[in-house]
C-alpha cells in the first residue's frame, strides 16, 4: 500500500511539473520590413514623397521595433530594393547571434561604436537616395516580379521555435512588404505576356461595366472575373501584409484639385479594388492602400 501511495505521489508531481512548464513558454514577435520601389517615370512627378515616406518607415523600424536602450534581443529586419534588382540595402539584427554583440550593435557601443545601428541606418538611407537619383526603369510586370521575389528570394521570414529543456520559445515574424508605385500595372512586353497587365484600357473597361450595369466597382469585380487580376496563391502569402503606397493619381489635376471621373469611378478607386481583391483571394494576410 505504501508503495502505491509513493508511486501515486510521483505521478501527481510529474503531472504538475509538466503542466507548469507551459507557463514558461514564450511567444515573441518581430518585424520583417521589405520596401520595394517601382522606379518608373511616376517618381519624376513625386520624388520627395517616396523619400520622406521611406524615412518614416525606417524611423518606425528603429524606434518602435528595435527600440535602442529599451529592448533586449530584438530580431527585426528591414531591406530595400527596386523591383528590377535584388536587395540593395539591408539591416538584419537577427544575423547577430550573441546577445551581447546584438545589444552593442543596437546601441552603437563597444566594437560597434562607429558601425552600429545609427551608422547603418545612415548608410541604408544614403543608398536609397543614390538609387532614387540614378535609377529609372521602364514599366515592369510588378505582380510577376513580386511573386518571384516572395517565392525565390530570401526576403520572407517564417515562424520558428526552439526548446531549452522543457521551455519552448515561439518566434513569430510579421512580414510587411511596402510597395511604392502608382498602382498601374503596365509593362512593355504585354504582347508576350499580358497575364498581370492592368493599365488605362483595363481600368476603363471596369468603369464602363459599372456604368452600363449601374453597379459599383466591388460588385463589378464580383460579377465579372475577366475584369480582375489572376490569382497567385502561395503558402508564404499568409504571413505577408502588403502596403501599397500610391503616389500619383493620373486622372487628378493637382493644380485645380479636380478629377477626370466622378467619385466611385476614379482610376485610383478601381486600382485599389482590383489590388484588394487579388491580395485577399491570393491568401495574403492583409492589404493597406495608402494615398499620400
Amino acid at each position: 500500500m505504501k508503495k502505491i501511495l509513493i508511486f501515486s505521489l510521483i505521478i501527481i508531481l510529474f503531472t504538475k511539473c509538466n503542466c507548469g512548464s507551459d507557463l514558461q513558454n514564450k511567444h515573441l514577435t518581430y518585424q520583417n520590413i521589405i520596401i520595394l520601389s517601382d522606379m518608373s517615370s511616376r517618381i519624376d512627378n513625386k520624388l520627395p514623397k517616396d523619400i520622406d515616406a521611406i524615412h518614416t518607415i525606417i524611423q518606425f523600424f528603429k524606434n518602435e521595433c528595435v527600440k535602442p536602450g529599451k529592448k533586449i534581443g530584438d530580431k527585426s529586419s528591414i531591406s530595400f530594393s527596386v523591383f528590377s534588382e535584388k536587395v540593395s540595402a539591408s539591416i538584419d539584427i537577427d544575423k547577430i547571434k550573441t546577445l551581447g554583440a546584438k545589444q552593442q550593435f543596437i546601441n552603437s557601443t563597444g566594437k560597434y561604436k562607429n558601425n552600429g545601428l545609427d551608422q547603418q541606418i545612415e548608410v541604408f538611407e544614403q543608398k536609397i537616395n543614390n538609387i532614387y537619383a540614378n535609377t529609372r526603369n521602364s514599366g515592369l510586370d510588378l505582380i510577376s516580379v513580386l511573386i518571384e521575389k516572395i517565392e525565390n528570394e530570401p526576403i520572407i521570414k517564417q515562424n520558428t521555435n526552439f526548446t531549452n529543456g522543457v521551455d519552448t520559445t515561439f518566434v513569430n515574424y510579421d512580414n510587411h512588404i511596402y510597395i511604392f508605385t502608382d498602382g498601374y500595372l503596365e509593362y512593355s512586353n504585354k504582347s508576350t505576356n499580358s497575364q498581370f497587365y492592368f493599365g488605362s484600357p483595363e481600368i476603363d473597361k471596369v468603369r464602363q461595366f459599372c456604368i452600363s450595369n449601374n453597379i459599383n466597382i466591388t460588385k463589378a469585380l464580383q460579377t465579372n472575373s475577366s475584369l480582375c487580376l489572376p490569382l497567385s496563391r502561395s503558402a508564404k502569402n499568409q504571413y505577408i501584409t502588403l502596403h501599397i503606397f500610391e503616389t500619383h493619381e493620373r486622372d487628378k489635376n493637382d493644380k485645380f484639385q479636380t478629377y477626370k471621373y466622378p467619385k466611385g469611378l476614379r482610376d485610383n478607386e478601381i486600382l485599389e479594388a482590383v489590388w484588394r481583391k487579388w491580395a485577399k483571394e491570393s491568401g495574403f494576410k492583409d492589404l493597406e492602400w495608402k494615398k499620400y
